[in-house]
């Protein structure tokens, strides 16, 4: 009936390339079979389910009745006894002889027969099916198999979720940008990519597998590069001292294309934790960078002080000094004049990196006592900004120097000029 090696051969390279395991496919075949025989020689209501053995090409039919007794389903006799009567509280299932058989006489086939148990009964083999029947069970075998791959994909990623993944863009559509990933196609969504970054399809990329979700169109892989955890797993790629625990991440900040800061500690008093991160000659940092776009990492060391973690987080500005305020949970940190504008960064990006990293409110505040800026981990409130008026201070310098210049010019050409 069928051609052993051609079945072979397909069920070798669903197991090799899709990860479909043999028994599913088998499975799906037997099922298929049965729904082409019921739909071309069953009758309604009955259960029809084949047997095929992969060593001969064989199949067997059987129908398979449930046992019942009178507590769930009606017999004929009260159904007839009703007539019009009809019990709304009776929840029971009308009796049919080709898909119920009594408890009674279930048992005179199989003694031990209880309740719920499955009686299967030979049916004569067939293998002529008509164009319907064929046409259904390709249709079955065919979803059949996409469930299985969905179950495989599931088994696969739903493990490696939190890891990166790699693949190669196959399409881009409305900013979205769809990944193949081999056997499955990841989607990294538009924020949750690096801004600025630009692809081009077939181009290779690397992502953080964060999330699998299963829906009723498939399976969903959703990847990620602008997510904190990227980075982590990035170094951990780098620093063996991170997979073997040695050195811990213990906190990231960061705003994705942009900066990032990275608060780390050593479970080994003679391993270096920021040393770990940044590599010899900054080798392994500056690899991270380099898949991140050029990304700007601030690694320090963590610590249990909250004076001295803020001091550090505020890096590469140096500080004279920090105030804690442990109710309202907020670090007022003085710093110099020349020392202002690398504290806040631009637009205020090192004070609110700080402020997240280390889940303290900062004030920056001047050697006079005034305040310059306020952060919280997500905004910051600036009362004076040094860089913009160091800017402008340059441009109203070289303003005073050039109406100086013109002046000047204007004197000479006046004293050159011949008098009247």
């Amino acid at each position: 009936m069928f051609d052993l090696k051609v079945i072979n051969s397909v069920l070798d390279q669903l197991e090799d390339e899709r990860g479909i395991p043999r028994e599913k496919v088998i499975d799906a075949v037997e099922t298929a079979l049965a729904t082409a025989y019921k739909k071309e020689y069953g009758k309604r209501g009955q259960i029809i389910r084949a047997k095929f053995d992969i060593a001969t090409g064989a199949v067997e039919f059987f129908q398979v009745k449930i046992v019942v007794d009178e507590t769930l389903i009606k017999t004929e006799e009260e159904i007839e006894k009703e007539g019009e009567d009809v019990n709304d509280e009776d929840d029971r299932a009308r009796f049919n002889p080709e898909h119920h058989i009594m408890i009674d006489d279930a048992r005179l086939i199989k003694k031990d027969a209880e309740l719920d148990d499955e009686v299967t009964f030979p049916l004569e083999a067939k293998d002529d099916f008509g164009r319907i029947a064929a046409q259904t069970a390709k249709q079955v075998i065919i979803q059949k198999i996409r469930e299985a791959e969905k179950v495989s994909i599931l088994d696969e990623y739903g493990q490696r979720e939190g890891d990166i993944v790699s693949g190669t863009v196959q399409r881009i559509e409305r900013g979205n940008i769809f990944i193949d990933l081999g056997r499955t196609t990841g989607i990294l969504p538009y924020d949750e990519q690096i801004p600025g970054e630009r692809y081009r399809q077939g181009e290779r990329i690397r992502a953080l597998l964060y999330s699998v979700e299963e829906s009723p169109r498939g399976t969903f892989l959703r990847l990620s590069r602008s997510h904190p955890d990227f980075l982590k797993k990035l170094f951990e790629m780098e620093a063996p001292e991170l997979t073997n625990r040695a050195v811990e991440i213990k906190e990231v900040a960061r705003e994705a294309g942009s900066r990032s800061k990275l608060a780390v500690i050593s479970h080994d008093e003679h391993i270096d934790p920021v040393g770990s991160l940044v590599g010899q000659r900054g080798v392994r940092v500056s690899t991270v960078m380099s898949e991140l776009g050029g990304e700007k990492i601030d690694v320090i060391e963590w610590s249990e002080e909250p004076k001295q973690f803020v001091e550090d987080a505020l890096s590469p500005a140096k500080v004279l000094g920090v105030e804690i305020n442990e109710e309202e949970k907020r670090a007022i940190v003085e710093v110099s004049e020349d020392q202002q504008s690398l504290a806040i960064g631009k637009g205020g990006q090192n004070v609110r990196l700080a402020a997240k990293l280390t889940g303290w409110k900062i004030d920056i505040q001047s050697m006079k006592g005034e305040n310059i800026a306020e952060a919280d981990g997500d905004s910051v409130e600036m009362q004076k900004d040094p860089v913009k008026d160091k800017e402008e201070g340059k441009n109203n310098k070289d303003v005073e120097e050039t109406v100086e210049d013109d002046g000047e010019k204007a004197e000479e050409k006046e004293a050159d000029s011949p008098k009247e």
